[in-house]
């Protein structure tokens, strides 16, 4: 969504008819991306779409035909360029006297009526056939309309403030069919007559869709592309261009010059150059580019590699073009379109712009909203033809919101991130980025750049508590304090679904404003001659049409104007101005207490809205001929008509002239072409069958000699009798009403513009102040006017407000300028207050390694004077002589994660303040290992970690499943104590979250009432084939456990191996006791020590072993009996645990023996010397997916001790393998 605003560069002033559109699911959004009025979109590729309204029953009759129905989707208009936004948006028109395009914040859309195409861009359902306007655009960006969906195209206005382009709807005969008339017409004998001829297109009776461009500039050419759209398969299958050279009596047909296969698809002309035109073809069928240097006689044709989505013209360079393609990426053109060159591979769409005249310093500067690989936005500059990455700058320093990035006039405008309110930052004239402020709760949900041309910015606002209105906000000349200029502006919902906000800037007059405000519950229209620092109602027509006095009486009943500019540019819409016509207002409205949209009649101001006549009963679409000095009034296009009625005299009176024998469904005017030609063209069709119909007229015979002097009268502007009008008496130079003369294209509007005494009415509220019911600014509950910025250092001076600010561009003097003037005063020592301390994106966590950016503010205090510290909590700390080294963000960098305490100090003579945050430093899990006992005793306690690499102490959660519990308990330590109060196979389960990674690691526990246990190793061989991983552990513990059985009929399930990560090979046999234990306990532990004793006697035989690979046998050896042979839960085996611990020491002080003197054991020897400065390892256990870990990086459990038997005998020969693997330097505070 987006506004239309302001003026174009190099225009002095520029009144603008607003239509805001704004889409409706940005009312659902807290946050709202930037959108603006006269953003620089590029210039659009489709810039509307007109459909005829068809009937769906053949015997109903053209006068039931359905009312052309308008959809528009987007529309920007730019003081560099002018246009239509993308296809997504399906936008209409670009014209040549449109405003520069500026960037949007969020979807509203504002534009001037008076310039070329000021209706808006459109799309037309109803029907099957439309037009579209041609595409000529100061530098507008014209995007292409999506294969799937109808296509758009642009137009170009005639002379300025002149439309251009023209749009047609009509059908095609068979043959050609053209004739001239002259005719008498009017009322009477002596009214001027009207030259007409008419043409219907021929061959193209299919086509549904056409582009109209007509240049102007005194140009007698006209170029007409129809196509047809098929909406089946969501593209253009045929196409023909028209060329007319003789301001469209007659057209040729150019097929034969483009190619006559070659499929068109949009038509664009240079905004610089009007000869210059640059046509498109479809996609679908080829991708190229047809280029002429001679309003389209010739063409060459050159391939695109690329599918262009919409164009953006250089606003001086005739041969610059950027162009922006459907996979998101950027490209520039110095040549026309003949090469192009990658700008950026992704770019938001409709967030770039060419440099701005007088503020960048490089006329080929891009401004562009790109987009990083890990998905973050940046707002980028660079040279068109050298945007390498070294090349590229970063205005901006941090990441912004998508579709937030506005470059218009003065101002740069962008959205940062953040958590919690919506933020937002402006630079004026390229000076660093602010932010900026408004009220302290508006709290925006929504915000949109209305306009920016009249040296401040004005804004629409949709605050926390709005859902169908906006408040409107208008700042200082820096764009940076924003203060209310009108609550509660209604807006109404679209055809296509989109909100539209209902304020309208009238034309040729500065400040003068009306807006229709809900109050109550009741809508009445508001007028303002002082940019929204007073508004009243207006006075409603003192008479009817038929002479009856009409007795309406403020405030009860007022007149109440629909403000909806067009969304079809070549229709007038429901309110119209000029600025060559300057006071004069034609507008649909109601007479009432509040705005309806019953029983409407036409309505017109000649003296700036002081007091209003009716002139229609009926809605009727007004044009302006001649600079404004006539008005032409046609019937809305859902009734056909032959007739159209021009007045002279301001609408007062008017003359009927029949344009047509037959009546036409009037689907466009093109009005004021050629700077120097009296034409206007009407496009239509007869009925829903019909072909297209082209009304050429010449309305110069309306007119019998130029103006003179005697001619004209003076006007003076005035509000309710009040002369000074924004600080100034303004003197206009009018034509007399009833005089049929031609106005000069020179014709001077201000004769005399006189400052007044400044007044009250020329000072609005200053920022922080709200005016109460007296008239008197006051502070805002929430705003401290003691309060002085912290820039003001002592013996400085600082502007101390009055509560007051005169309004921009008000041009009054003395009175009581000086009275409400900011007064110069000295800086007072203070000490600081008001300290406090954010991170750049409002965020607390961070990731390990990132750059963080602090900020740091302080609300009151001497920034020169007053020293800040800052403590980043990690035994790190900086300390700057005053507050502005740190404008642009202390800058740290975190080496382990951890949460840290970020504390900072302002301190100066008069005293300090403190404040501090906490920020949660992560850095992604890579791996976790769950440690617990293969086997447990039933009601014992037992100890299970988890082992995270890297470590993250403080800055991880762990989540444990334990036995048949469906729900986590959740802990911040490592490690749990779990009892385990029935036997059998129970599965744990532990999620770790660290930052945005989460990692799992799983492990099945026996739970028995006791057990018996061997520790086994194996022959040296089976190391070398050992790759240390979980399958691996799991399939040869399945083939131990296979080769066990051959020696013992133990039953296999009582049977567990469990083999150890790392290497040597080491496993556990665990012996466990049958599930029935009814023949007694005592029994039991005598069968397993009967087994035990089998077992280990086959295994001092060497008679267990098994066949790794062919070739490779293992043999399998008993290493030791664990600490507890039989391990239950009852005292009476800690005798037994003694003894055992006995045998470790002598069976350590053997192996011990037998390596110092070198006894013969050929394996031992073997990793004595490969081994010798490597240290045990451990990694996954059974089941477990995870790489190897050094032994160093575990919590040892105590259901594992029966490990360190083998580890105390390796010892004696060599340290156990080191893992090889490299470990993330994450470590933790």
């Amino acid at each position: 969504m987006e506004t239309w605003s302001g003026l174009c560069p190099g225009c002095l002033h520029l009144s603008v008819g607003i239509w805001l559109m704004i889409a409706a699911h940005s009312l659902q959004n807290a946050m709202a991306e930037i959108t603006c009025a006269s953003c620089p979109t590029p210039v659009q590729l489709h810039l509307e779409e007109l459909q005829l309204g068809m009937r769906t029953d053949p015997t109903e009759e053209p006068g039931t035909l359905q009312r052309i129905r308008v959809e528009f989707k987007e529309l920007r208009v730019s003081d560099q360029n002018t246009g239509v936004i993308d296809a997504d948006n399906e936008t209409g028109v670009s014209v040549e006297d449109v405003p520069q395009q500026h960037g949007t914040l969020n979807g509203v859309s504002a534009k001037k009526d008076d310039e070329p195409g000021s209706s808006g861009g459109s799309q037309v359902r109803g029907g099957d056939k439309g037009w579209e306007p041609g595409e000529d655009v100061t530098n507008a960006a014209r995007p292409r309309a999506k294969r799937s969906g109808p296509e758009f195209a642009g137009m170009d206005a005639g002379a300025p403030e002149d439309r251009g382009g023209s749009l047609l709807d009509g059908g095609n005969k068979q043959g050609r069919s053209e004739f001239r008339r002259n005719r008498e017409e009017g009322r009477g004998n002596n009214e001027p007559k009207l030259t007409s001829s008419t043409f219907a297109l021929t061959g193209d009776s299919a086509h549904n869709h056409a582009v109209v461009y007509w240049s102007g500039q005194n140009s007698s050419v006209i170029l007409i592309l129809t196509k047809l759209y098929d909406f089946h398969i969501g593209s253009v299958t045929e196409s023909t261009l028209w060329r007319s050279t003789d301001y469209g009596s007659t057209y040729q047909r150019m097929n034969d010059k483009v190619g006559s296969k070659t499929v068109l698809s949009y038509l664009y002309v240079c905004p610089t150059n009007k000869r210059k035109i640059m046509v498109l073809t479809d996609p679908e069928f080829e991708s190229s580019v047809l280029i002429s240097s001679d309003e389209g006689a010739s063409y060459q044709k050159y391939r695109l590699t690329f599918y262009v989505l919409s164009l953006l013209f250089h606003h001086t360079e005739e041969d610059w073009a950027l162009a922006y393609s459907h996979d998101q990426k950027l490209y520039s053109s110095v040549d026309f379109g003949r090469k192009w060159q990658l700008i950026h591979g992704h770019v938001t769409p409709n967030r770039f712009y060419w440099s701005v005249s007088g503020l960048d310093k490089e006329p080929d500067l891009v401004h562009m909203e790109a987009h990083t690989p890990d998905g973050n936005v940046q707002y980028v500059t660079c040279r068109a033809q050298m945007c390498t990455e070294a090349n590229r700058n970063y205005p901006f320093p941090g990441y912004i919101d998508i579709s937030s990035l506005v470059v218009q006039d003065d101002y740069i405008f962008i959205q940062v991130p953040t958590s919690v309110r919506a933020t937002y930052y402006v630079s004026y004239k390229r000076d660093s980025f602010i932010q900026t402020k408004l009220p302290k709760y508006s709290l925006p949900k929504d915000l949109h750049i209305v306009s920016t041309d009249e040296k401040q910015v004005f804004a629409a606002v949709q605050e926390w508590n709005q859902n169908d209105t906006y408040n409107l906000y208008l700042s200082d000349t820096r764009g940076i304090y924003f203060t209310l200029a009108m609550e509660n502006v209604k807006t109404t919902r679209g055809l296509g679904g989109n909100q539209m906000l209902d304020l309208y800037e009238v034309a040729g007059i500065k400040g003068m404003l009306i807006a229709n405000k809900r109050q109550d519950n009741q809508v009445k229209t508001y007028i303002t001659y002082n940019k929204g620092r007073e508004w009243r109602l207006l006075q409603a027509p003192a008479s009817d049409l038929d002479g009856n006095d009409i007795h309406c009486i403020l405030p009860f009943c007022s007149l109440n104007l629909q403000l909806q500019t067009s969304e079809n540019p070549y229709l007038s819409g429901s309110i119209s101005t000029k600025n060559s016509a300057p006071g004069i207002i034609v507008a649909t409205g109601n007479i009432g207490a509040e705005l309806s949209y019953n029983n409407v009649g036409m309505f017109i101001s000649s003296d700036a809205g002081n007091s209003w006549r009716q002139i229609f009963e009926e809605e009727h679409n007004v044009w302006f001929l001649d600079k404004g000095g006539a008005l032409v009034a046609v019937k809305q296009p859902s009734v056909p008509t032959r007739h159209l009625w021009v007045s002279f005299d301001e609408g007062r009176q008017w003359t009927q002239h029949t344009f047509s024998t037959v009546p036409l469904f009037v689907d466009g005017v093109l009005v004021e072409a050629g700077a120097e030609n009296q034409i206007m063209t009407f496009f239509g069709h007869f009925s829903h069958r019909s072909e297209w119909q082209l009304i050429k007229i010449d309305y110069k015979s309306f007119y019998s000699r130029k103006c003179t002097e005697e001619d004209y009268q003076t006007w003076h502007l005035h509000n309710q009798g009040e002369p000074c009008v924004m600080g100034q008496k303004q003197i206009y130079m009018k034509r007399r009403p009833g005089n049929y003369c031609m106005l000069g294209k020179d014709y001077s509007r201000i004769l005399s513009a006189e400052s007044c005494i400044c007044r009250a009415h020329d000072f609005e509220c200053d920022y922080g102040y709200e005016r109460r019911g007296d008239g008197n600014c006051r502070p805002s509950f929430w705003f401290n006017p003691s309060t002085v910025s912290r820039s003001c250092s002592q013996g400085q001076n600082y502007m101390n407000s009055t509560g007051y600010r005169k309004v921009v561009l008000n041009n009054c003097t003395k009175g009581v300028k000086e009275m409400y003037t900011a007064r110069k005063q000295q800086c007072p020592n203070r000490p600081p207050k008001g300290l406090m301390l954010t991170s750049r994106d409002g965020k607390l966590t961070a990731n390990l390694g990132s750059n963080v950016t602090f900020l740091v503010h302080l609300d009151e205090g001497d920034s020169l004077r007053t020293n800040i510290q800052l403590d980043f909590g990690d035994g790190t700390a900086v300390s700057y002589s005053n507050l502005s080294w740190t404008e642009e963000g202390i800058k740290h960098v975190y080496r382990s994660a951890g949460i840290f305490r970020v504390s900072a100090l302002a301190e100066n003579m008069l005293g300090y303040d403190t404040t501090s945050l906490y920020l949660h430093v992560t850095c992604p899990v890579e791996h976790v290992q769950l440690l617990a006992p293969f086997v447990v005793i039933r009601n014992k306690e037992v100890n299970i970690t988890a082992v995270v690499l890297p470590s993250h102490s403080r800055t991880v959660t762990y989540f444990w499943w334990l036995g048949n519990n469906t729900e986590p308990v959740i802990t911040l330590d490592g490690s749990i104590s779990y009892t385990f109060p029935n036997e059998g196979m129970h599965t744990i389960t532990v999620q770790v979250a660290a930052a945005n990674s989460i990692l799992q690691d799983t492990k099945t526990i026996a739970v028995k009432e006791f057990f018996k246990s061997l520790l086994l190793s194996f022959s040296p061989n089976l190391d070398e084939f050992n790759p240390d991983i979980p399958e691996w552990r799991q399939d040869v513990g399945r083939v131990i456990k296979k080769a066990l059985l051959q020696v013992s009929d133990f039953p296999a399930e009582q049977l567990l191996v469990a083999v150890f990560p790392g290497v040597p090979t080491a496993a556990e046999l665990f012996l466990l006791p049958h599930k029935n234990q009814s023949q007694g306990r005592k029994k039991s532990e005598e069968e397993l020590e009967q087994v035990s004793n089998v077992i280990v006697s086959a295994l001092n035989q060497n008679l267990v072993e098994f066949e790794l690979k062919p070739g490779v046998r293992v043999i399998v050896y008993n290493t030791q009996l664990t600490l507890a042979p039989l391990v239950d839960s009852s005292p009476r085996h800690s005798s037994s645990a003694m003894l055992m611990l006995l045998s470790v020491v002598v069976l350590g002080l053997a192996v011990f023996l037998i390596y110092k003197f070198k006894r013969k054991i050929p394996w031992i020897n073997i990793y004595a010397e490969v081994n010798q400065e490597k240290e045990q390892e451990m990694i996954g256990s059974v089941g477990d997916s995870t790489p190897k870990i050094t032994l160093s990086e575990f919590t040892t459990s105590k259901e594992l001790m029966e490990k360190e038997l083998e580890a105390r005998v390796k010892r004696g020969v060599g340290n156990a393998c080191e893992s090889t693997r490299e470990i993330p330097n994450c470590t933790s505070v």
